[in-house]
C-alpha cells in the first residue's frame, strides 16, 4: 500500500506551505516516485503545486494532482452529503497513489471554501487516505500562552477523529518566544512539536509581485532585481540627508515620481551598500526625466525602479496588504523556506517517524539532497577564492539560506558587497576578505616562503604570490582558518590546484592527487575517476587512483564495485594498453582485497547486465559496476563530456582526491547548482579531516 504524508491546518494564515515544501524535500530523500496529492483546489494555477513539480522535477501531470473544486465540493456536499464527497475524492487519490510510493497530500487551505467543519474533512480524507498526519498551527502576532493552548487542542482534535498524528507545528511564532513555546509543548504533548519562528524574508513579497498586484510598469531593472524581497517600505517626503537616514536593508522605497533627488540618492546609497535596497517604486504615475534615468540605471544597475498609477496612500494600503508567495518564480523564498524548515525540525527523527522505507538505488535527487544534509550535520568553513564572480556569489546566496556552512568570499570587499547588493544578496554571515589588504598577507607571505625555500622563494617574492586569491585561499586552508577551498569558474584547473599541490600537499597514503566525477544519470550514480588531472597514469598509479575513488564514493553513499575500463574485455586482448589496466585491477585486488574490481572490461560489459551476461558471466562487477576506471585522461575526459552532453547527466566534479586537505576545482562553466554541490562535497570531504 503507498504510505502517505497528510500536511493539514486548522485555520488559514498558518504559513504551512513551509512545512509542506519540507515534508517534500525529506521524502525525495528517501524515494524515487513521490506524487502529490490537493484534495480541493481553487480555481487557477495551484501555485505551491508547480513549485513541487518544478523543483523537484516531477513528471506528475497537473491534472492528477487534485481530487475537485471547492466550488464542485461545496455544491456536492450541500446536495448529497459529506460521504458523497469523500467518496469522490477518494477515489481520485488512489488513481494517483498506485503510480507512487509515497503521495504528499496537501490539506485544505481554510480560506473562502464554503465547507462546514474543514478540520473533520481534512481528518476523515487523512483516514480514508490511510495517511499520517501532521497538523500546522499559526502562531504570527499570537502570544505564546495562545500558541501553546491552540497546539495541543489542534493536537486533541485530529488524535479524537482517528488519526494518527506523527507530529505537530506551530509556525511562525514570535522569534522571542520560540524556545518557550517547544520547551512547554514538548511537555504536555505526546508527539513532538516542532516550533519554527516567523520569517521576514518569506511574508515580504518580492518586487515581481508587488508589481504584478499593483499593475506597475518597470522603468528599470532585471529578472534579478525584481526578484529581491522588500523586507520593508521607506515612504520619501522628507529632504535628502533625513531621508537617508530612514533606509533600512531590504527596504523598498516609496516616493512621488517627480523626486528626483529621493530616486537618486537611494540609488546611490544601494551602490555604496549603505543600505542594500530593494528597489524605488514611483507613484502618481510620474517619472524622472530621461538623463535621470540614465544615471539612476548607471548607479545601481539592475535595481527595479517601478512606477504605478496610485498616489502615496493608497498604494501604502495596498502594499500592507501584501504578503510574499512560495511560487516557481520565487526560487530563493523556497531556499530560505527549507532552510528555516531543517533548522527547527529533527529531520531525521521525522523521517523515521514517517517511516518511509528507502529505495534500493541512490537516484541523482537522493544524492543532491544527502549532500546538503550531510554538509548541515557537522558544519565546516569553505573558502571561495572567485568571490566577485556572480555564479559563487548566487551559489553563496543558496548555501547560506539553506544553512549549509560556513562561507569566505575572496576579493575587494568594496566591490563584493556592491555586487551582492545588485543581486540583493545578504552576506552579512559571511566572512569576507580581501588578500591585497588583509593582515593575514605578511603572516602568509612568511609561511609560503618557509614552505617553498627549497625553491628559492624569498618572503618578498611570496608577498607578491599570496595575494594570489587561489594561494590566499589555499594559505586558509593550510592554517586552519578555513576547512576547505572551491575554485575554478573562472580559473584554470591549474591555477586552482596548482597552490595545493606545493602547499597542502598528497596524503600519505596516496601515490598521486586525482579525481573523479560523480556522475548523476537518471536511474543511478556513477563514479568516474581520474578524467581532469592524470594524463597516463601508468598501473601502480592507475591501483592507487581506482582504490582512492572506491574510497571516495563509499564516503558518497555509493556502494564502490569497480571497473578497470579498457578496450577489451577479461582476456580476449592483447597489448601495451590492456596490460596496463591488467596489471593495475591486480594490485588493487593484491592490496585491497575487500574490494569488489573487475577489469579489464568494457564500458557496456561494466555497466549493462545483458551484455556483461555474454561476456563476463558470474562477475560480481559487470553489469552492476558503481566506480569506473579509465586508463587515461583522453579517455576519460571525453567519455564524461560525452555521457553528461548525450545522456543528459549531470556531472558533479571534479572532486580531487589525495591531497591532505579538500580543494576541489571547478568547470569554468559551471552552473550555479554545480557550485552549491561542490562546496557542499568539499565540506562533507572535510568532516574526515583532523584540523
Amino acid at each position: 500500500m503507498t504510505r502517505s504524508v497528510y500536511v493539514t491546518g486548522i485555520d488559514r494564515g498558518d504559513g504551512r506551505q513551509v512545512i509542506e515544501l519540507g515534508v517534500m524535500e525529506l521524502l525525495t530523500r528517501q524515494v524515487d516516485r513521490v506524487g502529490v496529492f490537493r484534495p480541493l483546489v481553487h480555481d487557477g494555477p495551484d501555485r505551491l503545486f508547480d513549485l513541487l513539480r518544478a523543483r523537484y522535477r516531477l513528471s506528475q501531470d497537473p491534472e492528477t494532482g487534485y481530487g475537485m473544486y471547492y466550488r464542485e465540493a461545496a455544491a456536492l456536499q450541500a446536495e448529497r452529503g459529506t460521504d458523497e464527497l469523500v467518496t469522490r475524492v477518494v477515489d481520485r487519490f488512489h488513481r494517483v497513489a498506485r503510480d507512487y510510493e509515497v503521495v504528499l497530500v496537501l490539506g485544505t487551505d481554510f480560506a473562502d471554501t464554503q465547507l462546514p467543519d474543514e478540520l473533520a474533512l481534512n481528518a476523515r480524507l487523512a483516514n480514508e487516505f490511510g495517511a499520517s498526519v501532521i497538523p500546522v498551527v499559526g502562531g504570527r502576532k499570537q502570544p505564546a500562552d495562545a500558541v501553546r493552548a491552540e497546539t495541543r487542542n489542534a493536537y486533541r482534535a485530529y488524535e479524537a477523529l482517528g488519526c494518527q498524528v506523527l507530529a505537530m507545528v506551530a509556525n511562525r511564532v514570535a522569534p522571542a518566544d520560540r524556545a518557550e513555546i517547544a520547551e512547554r509543548l514538548e511537555a504536555r504533548l505526546p508527539v513532538p512539536c516542532y516550533v519554527l519562528p516567523d520569517e521576514p524574508a518569506l511574508a515580504a513579497p518580492t518586487v515581481a509581485q508587488i508589481t504584478h498586484a499593483l499593475g506597475g510598469k518597470v522603468v528599470l531593472g532585471d529578472h534579478a532585481g525584481l526578484a529581491r524581497d522588500a523586507l520593508d517600505f521607506v515612504f520619501g517626503g522628507a529632504m535628502l540627508p533625513n531621508f537617508l537616514n530612514a533606509l533600512t536593508p531590504g527596504c523598498l522605497v516609496v516616493t512621488p515620481g517627480d523626486r528626483a533627488d529621493l530616486v537618486v540618492g537611494a540609488l546611490a546609497a544601494h551602490s555604496a551598500g549603505t543600505p542594500p535596497i530593494a528597489g524605488v517604486l514611483l507613484t502618481l504615475d510620474e517619472r524622472p526625466g530621461d538623463e535621470v534615468l540614465t544615471l539612476a540605471s548607471r548607479l545601481a544597475p539592475g535595481t527595479p525602479v517601478v512606477s504605478v498609477a496610485g498616489g502615496s496612500f493608497p498604494t501604502a494600503g495596498e502594499l500592507f496588504a501584501l504578503e510574499g508567495k512560495l511560487n516557481a518564480a520565487t526560487p530563493r523564498k523556497a531556499e530560505t523556506a527549507l532552510g528555516l524548515f531543517e533548522r527547527y525540525v529533527d529531520t531525521a527523527d521525522l523521517l523515521e517517524r514517517m517511516a518511509v522505507a528507502r529505495s534500493g538505488r541512490v537516484t541523482p535527487m537522493m544524492f543532491e539532497h544527502e549532500l546538503l544534509e550531510r554538509a548541515r550535520a557537522n558544519r565546516r568553513r569553505v573558502v571561495l577564492p572567485e568571490g566577485t564572480e556572480e555564479r559563487v556569489l548566487r551559489a553563496a546566496d543558496v548555501l547560506l539560506r539553506r544553512d549549509v556552512c560556513d562561507l569566505t568570499l575572496l576579493g575587494d570587499v568594496d566591490v563584493l558587497r556592491k555586487k551582492a547588493a545588485d543581486l540583493g544578496i545578504d552576506l552579512s554571515k559571511t566572512q569576507l576578505i580581501d588578500p591585497q589588504t588583509s593582515e593575514l598577507r605578511s603572516r602568509f607571505a612568511e609561511k609560503y616562503a618557509k614552505l617553498r625555500a627549497h625553491k628559492g622563494v624569498s618572503v618578498e617574492l611570496a608577498y607578491d604570490v599570496v595575494a594570489d586569491v587561489n594561494y590566499f585561499g589555499t594559505l586558509m586552508v593550510h592554517e586552519g582558518l578555513a576547512d576547505g577551498m572551491v575554485s575554478g569558474s573562472v580559473h584554470s584547473t591549474a591555477a586552482t590546484i596548482r597552490p595545493a599541490f606545493e602547499i597542502i600537499k598528497t596524503k600519505p597514503d596516496a601515490k598521486i592527487v586525482s579525481s573523479v566525477f560523480f556522475m548523476l544519470l537518471a536511474d543511478r550514480v556513477l563514479v568516474y575517476g581520474d578524467c581532469a588531472v592524470n594524463p597516463d597514469p601508468d598501473a601502480v598509479q592507475l591501483a592507487d587512483i581506482a582504490v582512492q575513488s572506491a574510497a571516495t564514493a563509499e564516503k558518497f553513499g555509493v556502494d564502490p564495485r569497480i571497473a578497470m575500463l579498457s578496450y577489451s574485455t577479461g582476456s580476449s586482448g592483447t597489448g601495451a594498453d590492456v596490460d596496463k589496466v591488467r596489471d593495475a585491477t591486480e594490485l588493487v585486488r593484491a592490496g585491497r582485497p575487500d574490494l569488489l574490481v573487475e577489469g579489464p572490461i568494457q564500458y557496456d560489459a561494466a555497466v549493462e547486465p545483458s551484455v556483461a551476461a555474454t561476456k563476463l558471466p558470474g562477475s560480481e562487477v559487470a553489469g552492476q559496476a558503481t566506480v569506473l576506471i579509465f586508463p587515461d585522461l583522453n579517455t576519460g575526459n571525453n567519455t564524461y563530456k560525452a555521457v553528461q552532453r548525450s545522456a543528459g547527466a549531470v556531472a558533479v566534479g571534479p572532486v580531487l582526491q589525495g591531497l591532505n586537505k579538500p580543494v576541489n576545482d571547478l568547470s569554468r562553466g559551471a552552473l550555479v547548482q554545480d557550485i552549491v554541490q561542490t562546496v557542499a562535497i568539499t565540506a562533507i570531504q572535510a568532516q574526515g579531516v583532523n584540523l
